[in-house]
């Protein structure tokens, strides 16, 4: 992670900056295999921890993105999760701003379906790509937000991949022009 990166996550996390709020319009989302509301199936569940889902990324396809965009950028995230921070699943940057879709299981780094340029971060389980959900056994059904984020920067603008999860966030919410979002749910 850069310096500068590294300075405003430490700024924010003692409330000195105050980060944008994205524009008004928001951009459509849609998958073939989720839809928003619904209950992960067993393809998009993880195969760690004690899970044995098929951790298969889902399809995603996006409209509405402002005509400045300069890149995308793809994450999921846990707030349930009980860490105190919550767990984030995936993060993809640096999705070229032509992009309005891309294959199921592309978060899976070895079949290199992501568009040239793209860049997955390592997540919260310790590996590049998608991470599917896993909450502990007994826990209430979590909740997974899947965003896609037109950002006002192209490529990954020097973002390092092993930056954290968290700070790829707080970057993201600087640079973010517009999103749109997948929820669903899984427990277990």
């Amino acid at each position: 992670m850069n310096g500068r990166l590294a300075g405003t996550v430490v700024l924010m996390m003692f409330g000195v900056v105050d980060l944008p709020a994205a524009d008004a319009q928001n951009m459509n989302v849609t998958s073939t295999e989720i839809s928003d509301g619904s209950l992960a199936k067993n393809e998009q569940v993880a195969n760690v921890f004690g899970c044995k889902g098929g951790n298969v990324s889902p399809s995603l396809t996006w409209n509405g993105a402002p005509s400045n965009a300069k890149s995308f950028a793809i994450t999921l995230y846990d707030p349930d999760a009980p860490t105190g921070s919550g767990f984030w699943h995936w993060i993809a940057i640096g999705i070229p701003a032509s992009t309005t879709s891309i294959p199921k299981d592309a978060g899976n780094v070895k079949k290199a379906l992501m568009p040239q340029g793209t860049v997955q971060i390592r997540n919260d389980f310790g590996f590049e790509g998608y991470g599917g959900p896993c909450p502990p056994h007994g826990d209430k059904p979590h909740h997974y937000i899947l965003t896609v984020y037109a950002v006002d920067v192209a490529e990954t603008a020097g973002v390092d991949k092993t930056a954290s999860p968290a700070a790829i966030a707080a970057y993201l919410r600087q640079h973010e022009k517009s999103h749109g979002t997948l929820r669903w749910t899984y427990g277990r």
